[in-house]
């Protein structure tokens, strides 16, 4: 029996970078928002005397070997587990490929949580490694490695990808994989345009190292700058949990809980759209200005169907904007299409939800 996982994407609420470290990469500060929207993984895995991973798709140019991001998430968990195992791996693609959406990333932890399920399914005595999901704070999904291991896993594989070991809203630190939850807000409508431009996203942060230089950013001052925003967006989020507590609501919400009860907060609410920004678009829209333009299709200022907020998720090349109503996404889509942009059209996942539909089962 194969176990199929859903594999959602992400968009970014705001990204500030800092200037190159000493190691390599950039520190950022940002607030990651899993969507609706989503790739299935097929996971087949048995226990063998050789581990041999064979990876498929319906996407071409998904790759098939060790570059893949669910193929190196499999071999690392194996070999943390002990276990040898012959696993199977399809990717349904429906998420764009390098679009900025996370949909690599996603696909390693969804790999992650098909293979535990079938090696768990099995029996193959594991299961005494630890069985907290990272997701859950603390419930018991029956994982075969504990919730630091994941996050540590999921860590070396990609910056973004632990982000998936969590979602709903997740403040994201140091170079993003330092997670934390926080507290979901109501489901927005979130219309995706997908232009046919490319970003690279190493060349957007060479990009990037150059203003740093010429605007005089150092990695110093930039860590400062950092640590501010994340304090900045810990503060619009933890400042609706004081206004919830003063309108009668006690608890604060349990990670991995649902927030239905009472009602979630408009993001708007939260203040936060007034100054997020993108750091990407400083340079991206320099070299892509087409990007910019749909940037204000999506936002449609001035009009009763604008943006609560629009922006470019991650380094590109898609965009995304977010409405109250179905009628302001739709409206949104149209004036797209009438721009000769390709659309997709999703709202945003809370945590709890991300959890209860992520596994499902195939005969």
């Amino acid at each position: 029996m194969a176990t199929v996982v859903r594999s959602h994407a992400k968009i970014n609420l705001g990204l500030y970078i800092g200037a190159l470290r000493a190691d390599g990469f950039h520190g950022l500060a940002t607030v990651y928002q899993t969507l609706e929207v989503h790739d299935f993984v097929t996971v087949e895995a048995r226990l063998a005397a050789e581990t041999r991973i064979r990876l498929t798709s319906n996407d071409k140019r998904v790759p098939t070997d060790e570059r893949n991001t669910a193929y190196k998430m499999v071999a690392l968990a194996l070999e943390a587990m002990g276990v040898s195992a012959e696993v199977n791996l399809h990717i349904e693609k429906r998420l764009p490929v390098q679009g900025g959406m996370g949909a690599g990333s996603a696909n390693a932890v969804a790999a992650l949580i098909g293979l535990e399920a079938e090696l768990l399914d099995q029996g193959s005595g594991i299961r005494g490694q630890g069985s907290k999901a990272a997701g859950s704070e603390g419930r018991d999904q029956g994982s075969g490695l504990s919730a630091q291991k994941r996050l540590e896993l999921a860590a070396q594989v990609g910056s973004d990808v632990p982000l998936f070991l969590v979602g709903g809203a997740v403040l994201g630190e140091d170079r993003g994989q330092v997670v934390t939850p926080l507290p979901d807000f109501e489901p927005l409508w979130c219309v995706v345009a997908l232009p046919e431009v490319g970003v690279s996203t190493p060349q957007a942060f060479r990009d990037w190292d150059a203003l740093c230089a010429r605007d005089g950013l150092t990695q110093e001052a930039s860590a400062g700058r950092l640590k501010e925003l994340s304090r900045a967006y810990a503060g619009a989020f933890s400042g609706e949990i004081l206004r919830r507590r003063q309108a009668g609501f006690s608890g604060v919400p349990a990670v991995g809980g649902d927030l239905a009860e009472p009602p979630g907060f408009a993001l708007v609410q939260t203040g936060i759209t007034s100054w997020i920004e993108n750091d990407f678009e400083k340079v991206v829209f320099r070299q892509h200005p087409s990007l910019a333009e749909i940037k204000r299709v999506l936002a449609a200022d001035g009009t009763l169907e604008r943006a609560v907020h629009a922006e470019l998720s991650g380094s590109g090349s898609a965009l995304y904007g977010l409405y109250r109503t179905r009628e302001g996404a739709e409206a949104a889509e149209a004036r797209l299409k009438a721009s000769g942009v390709a659309s997709l059209t999703t709202r945003t996942l809370p945590r709890a939800a991300y959890w209860r539909d992520m596994l499902k089962h195939e005969d």
